[in-house]
């Protein structure tokens, strides 16, 4: 799996989850990239019937190529319906207590397919709560909170207390991204066989495991095509940006001002490139790497994730070769003699990998990775499966998020060049090794498995984010970045253009700064109420 996750309220709530679950308390885990129940968007909007965009092979192409500017009056110029927001749902699918002011929901028709703009439509489910100071207001600023196939309509009601200073002014509004949950969400596993996956060895090691572990990836595609193929071609990146430019206009906004968490960058980046003068005040954190192929992405979280096992051990004054080792020489029993968990669960070595980097996601996490470790250690692998649960979304009676479905068909659908089984075996699965041996082979495997026997074509090997004429871009970077290492930062803000990426880093242990850290916070703030520009290179150390 892809670990690219979201922003700084979410992440808070699951550390609280976390605390919560490793305690000992009874609560329904969520993914890290959930911060719990949370208003959702009334309507769930049209598919239609999918059109064909000039596919390269003859299967469904990934981008349609015609600009939001073709879109007729009908769409550019709609008024949205801003109602109350349905009650979100518990765990055990009880209705939650209404969510009361200040949150509304929408939901905005947008093209199904762009290359046919008069066609059929998608719903996509917009939230949002209205600038406090009516006479300051400076308009709409938009939240992407990653994933991809992180739900904004859910998402941002959980951070909504870190982005007080902005509400001021603002009207802040997020949304789920075509394919995402209210906006028909792409579902391709039920919950028996998203379980049944998950027992799937994830590291193979022989023939045997190598062809359970494709046929299981095949077969999610396959689902994907049979439960959602009407949206799962239009479901891109360059599509969400698209969608993103009709919601500016809909919103009565002349430039686009947007946050953006870990994937959310990528989706700003390819919007400043395909609209750069309707760029506004436009602001990253935790940024993906532009220049990163389809295993360029992993290969970066295998140094990332490395570099933050590291530090957590240097933390507990443990060296870095110590630490790995400590770490493989668990896995490895783990592979040949799983645990036994809570309810009658075992951990696996894929289990106990995805739980260890759940809790690198932020250093608040980490005396729980140590609890987890020990536990482990100790012969108890409870604790290392309640984080891995919090990652894949699995509730309390295995019930499942479709997240992953929609993060899978949305970076499908991107990605063009996708590597074999051969090609990783020969070439990827040594060098990702090297990198970590923790993390590396099962990242090496992910790009084999991600997209296997995908039904719909990719549409480009790398995004484009060349924005010339754009203004000013605020991008932030994290030293201790695990998910999305500090380096594609640099990338991101030199692949802008001269005078339109600005590059801050932060010093930290976190996947993004924005909440963490009181200078980078401080700066994007300042930057999003008031246009000022930090200088480029600007380093942040608290």
């Amino acid at each position: 799996m892809r670990h690219t996750l979201i922003g700084p309220g979410a992440r808070r709530a699951a550390a609280l989850t976390a605390a919560l679950v490793l305690a000992g308390t009874a609560v329904a885990c969520t993914k890290s990239e959930g911060a719990g129940p949370a208003p959702t968007g009334k309507a769930t909007g049209t598919t239609g019937t999918a059109g064909e965009s000039d596919p390269p092979s003859g299967r469904a192409g990934g981008a349609s190529p015609a600009p939001t500017g073709d879109l007729p009056a009908a769409l550019t110029g709609q008024k949205l319906d801003w109602s109350a927001c349905d009650a979100p749902v518990e765990a055990d699918g009880s209705e939650a207590e209404e969510p009361g002011a200040p949150w509304r929901c929408a939901t905005m028709k947008a093209p199904l397919d762009y290359a046919e703009p008069n066609g059929d439509t998608i719903g996509i489910a917009l939230i949002r709560s209205k600038a406090k100071d009516d006479k300051g207001r400076i308009g709409s600023l938009l939240f992407n909170f990653g994933g991809p196939g992180g739900s904004g309509v859910a998402g941002l009601p959980g951070a909504a207390d870190g982005f007080t200073r902005l509400n001021k002014r603002y009207d802040l509004v997020s949304f789920d991204p075509r394919g995402v949950a209210e906006s028909s969400a792409v579902v391709c596993r039920d919950h028996r066989q998203t379980e049944a996956a998950h027992r799937v060895d994830a590291t193979p090691d022989t023939p045997a495991e190598q062809r359970a572990y494709m046929a299981s990836a095949a077969s999610f595609g396959e689902g994907c095509a049979r439960r959602s193929g009407k949206v799962l071609p239009h479901v891109g990146t360059a599509n969400a940006a698209r969608d993103l430019d009709l919601m500016r206009q809909v919103l009565g906004d002349d430039k686009l001002n947007y946050l953006g968490f870990s994937y959310g960058t990528e989706l700003g980046g390819v919007y400043a490139h395909l609209f750069p003068g309707k760029v506004g005040r436009l602001a990253m954190d935790g940024v993906v790497d532009p220049t990163a192929d389809f295993a360029g992405g992993p290969r970066n979280q295998a140094l990332g994730f490395q570099r933050a096992l590291e530090n957590y051990y240097a933390s507990r004054d443990i060296g870095a070769e110590a630490g790995t080792a400590r770490t493989v020489k668990l896995l490895k029993g783990l592979d040949t003699r799983p645990l036994p968990a809570a309810d009658g669960r075992k951990l696996t070595e894929t289990m106990a990998l995805t739980g260890i980097i759940q809790a690198l996601y932020a250093e608040d996490f980490w005396p729980y990775l140590t609890d987890a470790l020990t536990a482990a250690e100790g012969g108890d692998g409870s604790e290392l499966l309640a984080l891995a649960d919090m990652y894949t979304g699995r509730d309390e009676k295995g019930r499942y998020t479709t997240q992953d479905h929609a993060q899978r068909a949305i970076s499908c659908a991107d990605a063009a060049a996708r590597p074999t089984t051969a090609e990783v075996t020969s070439r990827h699965l040594a060098e990702f090794t090297e990198v970590s041996p923790v993390f590396g082979p099962y990242l090496a495997w992910d790009v084999a498995g991600w997209c296997a026997d995908w039904p719909v074509d990719g549409a480009w090997e790398k995004p484009k984010v060349s924005a010339k004429g754009a203004a000013p871009i605020l991008v932030v970077g994290t030293t201790g970045d695990p998910a999305t290492p500090v380096e594609g930062a640099k990338r991101m803000a030199d692949g802008l253009g001269t005078g339109v990426g600005v590059l801050v880093t932060s010093k930290g242990e976190n996947h993004g700064s924005y909440g963490f850290s009181t200078c980078a916070t401080r700066l994007v703030d300042d930057y999003l109420l008031t246009g000022k520009v930090p200088p480029n290179g600007t380093v942040c150390s608290s």
